[in-house]
């Protein structure tokens, strides 16, 4: 193995701890609390936690495998099954992050109306869709065999080995990216583009009557007056950056992935292996950056987690505490005797 493919490696064992520590802590506080599981919004995350998850145990140890071994892992049944995966879970994952942006759209543009417009029942018809739309592509590319060892992914993936099939698969993959990264991008910069305006007329409204106030204040002190300046530019900011977030990520993470497929249709470019699994990697990233951009740093997720934490050590030191008490017992008697 040559240094790059052992940075590579590395980052992949890295991406896969943290995504597998992050994801269950996601799905453990969903399931400890009753308001994060009332909420409609949390079945798109459990939904999004449930694709992170697979894709960290079936699909990241065999990329871990193919860097090291330089070839495919296991059997073709296995990279067949790991390859249709990858490509419902990729897909899944991208709709469920398009469904969480509608979700916030709604209930940002549309408060009042947001609980009859957004159900239960309603984000169960738009999951169904998720699974259809993201079903759909690997049963196709499965039944026409396009799914194998892509050596330069070092993954189980879409992958044509007939020269004869190549127009056929040039379009499938121009559709499944346009349908699928290109839309949900589309879906995120409408929503959250909607949201940040309608966030930044609720700032002006804010930012109008804290100066009223400061003006009528004459005896304010001169720093209570700074604090209040400053809130006010981080309210402003505060918006910006989680859109951007929400979007920056996305980009981030997908994007370079996408490209790169896109490219290598062409027998033009040459790619190189290093970062075709760079780009991949990169991809993988997106599982890690979820958990956090989308629960774990939200208020509400953030007191579940440390609840959580909390009880276990508690509960922890009380074991500890009764076995030192049952052990000085123990001694007291042997003394006795």
């Amino acid at each position: 193995m040559s240094i790059w493919e052992v940075i590579l490696a590395f980052v992949v064992v890295v991406l896969m701890l943290v995504a597998l520590l992050a994801n269950v802590l996601v799905l453990m506080c969903f399931l400890y609390s009753a308001d994060i599981r009332k909420q409609v919004p949390g079945l798109f995350i459990l939904n999004l936690t449930f694709c992170n998850l697979l894709m960290t145990v079936s699909n990241m140890p065999l990329t871990l495998a193919g860097i090291i071994y330089k070839s495919q892992p296991g059997g073709d049944q296995i990279c067949h099954i790991v390859g249709f995966l990858e490509t419902f879970l990729t897909t899944n994952s991208m709709l469920s992050m398009a469904a969480l942006s509608i979700d916030r759209w709604i209930a940002v543009v549309f408060p009042l109306s947001y609980h009859s417009k957004m159900r239960y029942r309603d984000a169960a018809l738009i999951l169904s869709y998720t699974w259809l739309h993201s079903v759909s592509f690997p049963i196709v590319a499965a039944s026409l065999s396009w799914v194998g060892f892509h050596h330069l992914y070092a993954s189980c993936t879409l992958y044509n080995k007939r020269p004869e099939d190549r127009t056929q698969f040039v379009i499938f993959t121009g559709v499944f990216h346009t349908l699928s990264f290109l839309l949900s991008l589309i879906v995120l910069c409408f929503t959250y583009l909607k949201v940040l305006k309608v966030a930044r007329f609720h700032c002006k409204r804010i930012d109008v009557i804290t100066m009223q106030t400061l003006v009528l204040l004459v005896d304010i002190h001169p720093s209570v007056r700074e604090r209040c300046l400053e809130e006010q530019k981080r309210r402003r900011q505060r918006a910006t950056k989680k859109i951007s977030t929400f979007i920056g990520t996305f980009i981030l993470c997908f994007a370079p992935y996408v490209i790169t497929r896109l490219v290598e249709l062409s027998s033009v470019v040459h790619i190189s292996s290093h970062w075709g699994i760079i780009s991949k990697c990169l991809a993988y990233s997106k599982v890690v950056s979820d958990p956090f951009v989308y629960s774990l740093l939200r208020h509400q997720y953030k007191k579940t987690w440390k609840d959580i934490i909390n009880k276990i050590l508690k509960r922890s030191s009380i074991n500890s505490s009764a076995l030192t008490s049952e052990l000085h017992n123990q001694n007291i008697l042997q003394l006795n005797e």
